[in-house]
């Protein structure tokens, strides 16, 4: 009876890898959507735009991108949490994923729970920029200022990735600041080039062409590394300011119960995509610094962003709201 109990077990652990296996196989069978819960036209939905075009061809499949923005991204992020975990509906977003946790009340998923890491598709820099004509031209000069009153910044939503990244400087500087909201960033950087609002984080390639045309002067960027783009522009810790680094990155997810062969095939796919020569200059030109990650590294990386976030908001004063 043990002999027989033994030799069906065997059986059975056989059938559930060959299934594993020709699941991994057999995927994709049809289109792949990819949710991005932010607005059209900004960096987190122009990255994943380059990326998963890239990945229909080996993929053998189209990939369809829908924007449902809306709720600081959980709006989209809850679709995805609760579509079938079958592959075929996958999450882009960016830091705000581990964020809205921390600012958004009765947020109605689990951040971590409810979704499997897949792959990072990189960090976006973002840069520190004012007008000119405010006759600043160091983040030193500006925290200078910014210790004999408060510093207006550009804000496009309590809690967001741009807003966190401001706190996160002000905390390391000590300065005072006063928000200023708006809709989008375009509003914000047109109040900055006109001097009515002293300055905004923005995405390196938002700013880059007004940075070259000498409409907007660059103080810093926020990434731990300088931009490439922007290579003579020091980086906020460079200047001085330790622990003030911010990561506006994006990445992939599935839902949590998406099988884990086709989680891993999707991570490899989209690092061999990542690796393609016009992807990379795509990517390059809007000052996106690769983060090649195994799903469970991303996995890592996620868990521990969000309690950087988490600490950083509760340190800046921010509640659910």
């Amino acid at each position: 009876m043990r002999v027989r109990l033994t030799f069906i077990l065997a059986i059975a652990l056989g059938a559930l890898a060959a299934t594993g296996s020709s699941r991994a196989d057999e995927w994709p069978s049809r289109p792949i959507r990819v949710m991005i819960p932010l607005s059209p036209g900004s960096a987190a939905d122009v990255v994943p735009r380059i990326v998963f075009d890239q990945l229909s061809a080996p993929l053998g499949q189209p990939t369809v991108a829908e924007n449902r923005p809306g709720a600081s991204g959980t709006i989209g992020a809850r679709a995805v949490a609760t579509a079938d975990p079958d592959g075929y509906t996958l999450l882009a977003h960016s830091t705000a994923h581990v964020i809205s946790p921390s600012t958004v009340a009765n947020i109605p998923y689990d951040p971590i729970k409810d979704f499997a890491a897949v792959a990072p598709l990189g960090n976006l820099p973002l840069v520190l920029v004012i007008a000119p004509s405010k006759n600043i031209k160091t983040v030193q000069e500006l925290v200078a200022l910014g210790k004999t009153r408060p510093i207006t910044f550009g804000s496009i939503g309590v809690g967001s990735p741009i807003h966190l990244a401001f706190e996160r400087l002000r905390l390391s500087a000590g300065f005072q600041e006063q928000a200023i909201p708006f809709k989008g960033a375009p509003e914000a950087v047109l109040e900055v080039m006109t001097g009515r609002v002293d300055v905004y984080y923005s995405p390196v390639s938002a700013a880059l062409p007004l940075i070259r045309d000498g409409k907007l002067l660059a103080l810093a960027v926020s990434s731990p590394e300088r931009a490439a783009t922007l290579p003579d522009v020091p980086t906020t810790q460079e200047a001085g300011y330790p622990n003030s680094a911010y990561q506006f990155w994006i990445g992939v997810f599935a839902p949590a119960k998406t099988p884990r062969d086709i989680v891993h095939k999707l991570n490899t796919e989209i690092q061999k995509a990542l690796q393609v020569p016009g992807v990379r200059e795509k990517l390059a030109t809007l000052g996106v610094q690769p983060m090649a990650m195994g799903t469970e590294q991303f996995d890592k990386f996620v868990k521990d962003e969000l309690k950087v976030n988490a600490e950083l908001a509760k340190a800046a004063g921010l509640t659910p709201q």
